[in-house]
């Protein structure tokens, strides 16, 4: 049976990549964009992100939020949007599945150190971000969601391997020490999770090549 799904800022490279996976596996998948639709989704909610409801939202199996912000003075949208997501399909059997970031995976067993401590300051806003709102949603137990964070470096024209690492809170690397997954195979991550009969719930997880 197909799943339905929506996929929140597809119009993103990251949602773009999500709508193209799910579609490629015969999903049924809406697009939740502000303007014209630029994705292969069948089907398309024209709406801002913040004009969002319940309503809006009936009906999907899982909504992706693949929202993402990198103007300074608008950083804790990470946080209000993704709030404002999780209230709509607070109580519902809906999955909400988040496009995450790699900084805030822990570098050390005890979960003390995060791989955004070692950034340079100029570029710890983003990280920071989205930290603080992965850790709202971890108080969240009125909804069934799923934190996706990508390797270190998140290629956006990287190939489609279809393989990759499924891991956990920490930072991994592979055998030379490097981090690394294209748009595409996150993607393909992403679906899985949508479709496995064993989902991640109330967990982060985190993909790798």
């Amino acid at each position: 049976m197909s799943k339905h799904i929506a996929v929140v800022a597809a119009n993103g490279k990251a949602g773009t990549a999500i709508v193209e996976e799910a579609t490629r596996r015969g999903m049924d998948v809406t697009a939740v964009v502000r303007g014209g639709n630029k994705t292969n989704a069948q089907h398309v909610i024209i709406k801002d992100l913040y004009d969002l409801g319940a309503g809006d939202l009936t009906g999907f199996e899982a909504v992706v939020d693949a929202f993402g912000v990198f103007d300074p003075a608008k950083l804790s949208e990470h946080g209000t949007s993704l709030m404002l997501l999780a209230d709509a399909l607070s109580g519902s059997q809906t999955r909400l599945l988040v496009v995450g970031g790699a900084g805030s995976l822990y570098t050390d067993k005890t979960h003390t150190h995060q791989l955004s401590d070692s950034f340079p300051e100029s570029i710890k806003g983003v990280p920071l971000a989205m930290g603080a709102a992965l850790d709202a949603l971890r108080k969240r137990d009125d909804v069934h969601w799923t934190y996706e964070s990508p390797a270190g470096d998140f290629q956006p024209d990287g190939q489609r391997t279809g393989t990759y690492v499924l891991a956990g809170e920490e930072y991994t690397t592979d055998e030379n020490g490097r981090s690394a997954i294209s748009y595409a195979d996150y993607a393909v991550a992403m679906v899985d999770e949508i479709t496995t009969d064993k989902p991640h719930d109330h967990e982060r997880i985190s993909v790798r090549w």
